[in-house]
């Protein structure tokens, strides 16, 4: 090999060095990899981890008053219950485990938000955009299916008082909005909707409490979050922890009763 061709690899390796360093390492996965190499794999609905974690005293700063922006949050859901009625009126209603049925699309990615200090030492954080809802379905031990839309759309949330920034102990708590998972448009089998199609497919008044599949209506609930951070990298202001979110299933736009669900997870983020 002649010194020109040398020259030409060791550039190479470096140039593929520093591109593997940039990127944020996914769990279980080490380097970067091609689109090739990720499509069908279901790669791209995991989360990345954080590298060169920072325990005991690591902190990104938030001084009072002043705030940092947080990018590329995503949150990646592993478990999920929903609230089952007992068929035993003696029994309480449980939480029972849930098959995710949209297995390679069920992560929340890109979403930006801002966390604010306040005077008191605890944080604020407010969800501003991003890629911050998803449509999925699960399925409960018995076959029913459960349509439910994740979101951390309209989050805001506090953290616990005293604290100098952001660290592994940072805890924040707020509620989200969880809007419908059907539009308005949505026409079901029998033409019926909220902006469009038959007020009722029966011929019968459309505002009859008997017959909710006419009464169409978009309700938005509140649902909770929490977000506990764990690991922290105070030189790339990586974050990383667990969350959990407390929010209702779909009512098909009216029709059917909503369930409580519980949806655990893991969660990254960049503080700039």
């Amino acid at each position: 090999m002649n010194v020109r061709g040398f020259v030409m690899l060791l550039w190479s390796v470096c140039l593929v060095a520093i591109f593997g360093l940039s990127q944020p390492a996914i769990a279980g996965v080490s380097g970067s990899l091609t689109y090739d190499q990720i499509r069908g794999t279901g790669l791209a609905n995991k989360c990345p981890d954080v590298s060169g974690v920072s325990r005991g005293r690591g902190v990104i700063p938030v001084a009072a008053g002043g705030a940092v922006q947080i990018t590329d949050l995503c949150l990646e859901p592993t478990t999920f219950l929903i609230k089952e009625e007992a068929t035993n009126k003696r029994r309480k209603a449980e939480f029972v485990n849930g098959k995710l049925l949209t297995r390679a699309t069920s992560s929340l990615d890109f979403i930006k938000a801002t966390v604010t200090a306040n005077e008191d030492g605890s944080l604020s954080l407010v969800e501003q955009e991003g890629l911050d809802y998803q449509p999925i379905t699960v399925q409960m031990p018995g076959g029913e299916r459960v349509a439910i839309l994740f979101t951390i759309k309209g989050y805001r949330a506090q953290s616990q008082p005293g604290l100098n920034g952001i660290t592994t102990s940072t805890d924040f708590e707020g509620t989200t909005d969880v809007p419908t998972y059907r539009g308005a448009n949505f026409i079901d089998p029998k033409g019926r909707g909220l902006a469009i199609g038959y007020d009722a497919a029966e011929a019968l008044p459309a505002k009859r409490d008997s017959y909710k599949e006419s009464n169409k209506n978009d309700e938005t609930f509140k649902g909770k979050m929490s977000l506990q951070i764990q690991k922290l990298n105070s030189e790339t202001g990586e974050i990383a922890g667990t969350f959990e979110c407390e929010q209702f299933s779909d009512t098909d736009l009216g029709s059917l009763e909503p369930k409580e669900v519980i949806i655990r997870g893991v969660f990254y983020g960049r503080a700039a």
